[in-house]
């Protein structure tokens, strides 16, 4: 990926050419809004964006790019929140838009960050380091629930009987340690056969994504790129996970005017005129020479869009595939 130097980066922007491809040339005002390590931000800048705002709910990130960040002067603005946040965090239209939705693998590799089922730490999962930790809830939700965030966030078929071990050994002692977790799923569940995933690898993403209210943000983060968007500004999403890119899948299908209409039978549904254009019928995944240089694309999805000239349309949930724990929780 010539396009950006990446070397000193611990974490690798994933989908980097294809996004950089399908805006070539690159100009104008851009919004990074999962800042990270900046992989995305000193590649869009590099490549003739006149200014990128980069968001993070992170503040730790922002002290690791002090050591570069000043070298793009005034065209790098970094930008303490949510990318759900970005239409009042940002004033004007911009460019561009570009999402890379899930925890860095910065984040995975602090221990003391508790992401990991591989490295014993609090069990802490924030992303923003404040609020409620993974700690909170699993100590003090209920059975019933435990269970509805492993079986909707993580698909975990076993959800009960993970959630039952979970008040079962709370009530001996607090859990607290990512360490302490990986122990009561691993009594709970069979050894996991070779090549296949660790048997908390479902339950710690539902964690983290009801800590961070991930699939909220996801959701929110859409509405709000069509909003500061500008005529024929580019929208660059890319997902690790079924949840994720159903959630994108459908925003972008309904918004661009390529839902399945209704049956034949029932009354000719009025639409407004499509806010997006699609960039392709289907998710881009990584080539292979990308998938060597970085596992970690193996499971990602990009999906591109273009903004029309037509009004932001009406702030709406339904359809678009969200657990019904999320709906609750979603307000903007």
């Amino acid at each position: 990926m010539e396009h950006v130097a990446q070397t000193a980066s611990p974490h690798i922007p994933v989908l980097l050419t294809p996004i950089l491809d399908a805006v070539a040339p690159m100009s104008g005002r851009w919004v990074d809004g999962t800042f990270g390590a900046g992989g995305y931000t000193r590649a869009f800048l590099d490549a003739g964006a006149a200014q990128v705002f980069a968001i993070d709910r992170d503040p730790e990130v922002f002290e690791r790019a002090k050591d570069w960040s000043g070298e793009y002067g005034d065209r790098l603005a970094l930008v303490e929140g949510t990318f759900g946040q970005m239409d009042t965090l940002i004033e004007g239209l911009v460019d561009g838009v570009v999402l890379d939705i899930g925890v860095s693998s910065m984040q995975i590799d602090q221990a003391e960050r508790g992401f990991s089922f591989q490295k014993d730490g609090p069990l802490d999962m924030r992303m923003s380091q404040t609020g409620q930790t993974a700690a909170d809830v699993v100590n003090t939700a209920s059975e019933a629930e435990l269970a509805d965030i492993l079986f909707q966030y993580g698909e975990e078929r076993a959800s009960r009987r993970i959630a039952k071990a979970m008040v079962d050994a709370r009530k001996i002692a607090p859990v607290l340690t990512t360490a302490q977790l990986v122990e009561i799923i691993e009594a709970t569940l069979p050894k996991s056969k070779p090549g296949h995933a660790h048997p908390a690898t479902r339950s710690f993403q539902a964690l983290r994504i009801a800590v961070n209210d991930e699939l909220g943000q996801l959701v929110r983060g859409l509405f709000a790129a069509e909003s500061i968007l500008a005529a024929g500004g580019v929208l660059a999403v890319v997902t690790f996970h079924s949840l994720e890119d159903r959630i994108v899948k459908r925003f972008l299908a309904a918004r661009s005017g390529s839902k399945p209409k209704g049956n034949r039978w029932a009354p000719e549904e009025v639409r407004d005129a499509p806010q997006f254009e699609l960039m392709g019928r289907k998710s881009i995944s990584a080539r292979d020479d990308e998938l060597e240089a970085n596992p970690r694309a193996r499971s990602a999805k990009l999906r591109l869009a273009r903004r029309t000239d037509a009004p932001v349309g009406d702030v709406e949930f339904a359809g678009l595939g969200l657990p019904k724990l999320s709906l609750k929780s979603v307000s903007l």
